[in-house]
Order: C-alpha cells, then structure tokens, then sequence
C-alpha cells in the first residue's frame, strides 16, 4: 500500500501563488512517477502536471509557464509550485503516484480557491 497526504491548499487572491506538497509514504519503489489533477465543480477531473521518476516534466498547455512540479526523493514528496493564480484554477487538487508495479494511488485531494 501507498498513502498520499496532499496539504498546502487554501484562500489565495488572484495572481497570488501557492505551493502544493504530496507526501508519500508506505511501500514506495522509488522509480515512480507523480502526476498533479485537479477538478472543478461540474468539471471533469483533469491532469495538471507530470513528474517522472528521472525528473522529467509535462504540464498542461494553461498552466505551463505558471506551474512547476519538483520532486525531493530523499523525502517521497513532490511540489507543485503555482504562480500567477487565476480564479479558474479554483479546484480540488489532487496526486496520483504511478508505478508499473505498484500501480496507481490517489490523494485525498486539497481544495485550492483563487478568489479576491
């Protein structure tokens, strides 16, 4: 079993930043991958941001440029660090850690609100 613990969520102003964190824990293999959703209400739930386990990166198209994803490994915690917040990146996020193995692990997700 893998647990995720998401935290760093919160109230932030339009053109604000927040830093998400995904703590992992449990019976981790180290060469997995974590990906970064999130979903709106009345929305579907969609990807955000990749991290592979050598550290390569992908980021959808809206958020590129204003997202980064990092990954400390020493710690099984991977970041989302959010820039420039627009209140359409109001979601709940969520992590999913993805092993071939292992295979795949949700959050509970943390709620995001961009809102002046």
């Amino acid at each position: 079993q893998v647990q995720l613990v998401e935290s760093g969520g919160g109230l932030v102003q339009p053109g604000g930043s927040l830093r998400l964190s995904c703590a992992a824990s449990g019976s981790i293999f180290s060469d997995y991958n974590m990906v970064w959703y999130r979903q709106a209400p009345g929305k579907q739930r969609e990807s955000v941001a990749t991290i592979t386990s050598g550290g390569r990166t992908n980021y959808a198209d809206s958020m590129k440029g204003r997202f980064t994803i990092t990954r400390d490994n020493a710690k099984n915690t991977v970041y989302l660090q959010m820039n420039s917040l627009k209140p359409e990146d109001t979601a709940v996020y969520y992590c999913r850690y993805s092993h071939t193995i292992r295979g795949d692990y949700w959050g509970q997700g943390t709620q995001v609100t961009v809102s002046s």
